[in-house]
């Protein structure tokens, strides 16, 4: 949403057992968010789902530019993101 772009986070379903081992669970509910977070679409936990969402690229250049985010950020703190150690 602070960059005001489209995310889509992908997830599987269903229970995945490697020979010998307890396994994994996966949760599913994989889904698409538009540029100031709202959810466009998503998927179900429990089923295999071809997940689609029609998004505007526009929508990027207006997000940022009516919600500048990015605007007030304080790039004098950035500094110490540059170090290995902090002072």
């Amino acid at each position: 949403m602070a960059n005001g772009c489209y995310v889509a986070a992908v997830n599987r379903v269903g229970r995945e057992r490697p020979a010998g081992g307890r396994g994994i669970e996966f949760w599913g509910q994989s889904f698409v968010a538009g540029t100031s977070g709202e959810l466009l679409a998503k998927a179900g936990a429990d089923e295999d789902t071809v997940l689609m969402a029609t998004v505007d690229l526009a929508d990027v250049d207006t997000t940022r530019t009516h919600w500048p985010f990015l605007r007030d950020r304080r790039i004098d703190a950035y500094g110490d993101l540059t170090k290995r150690f902090s002072d």
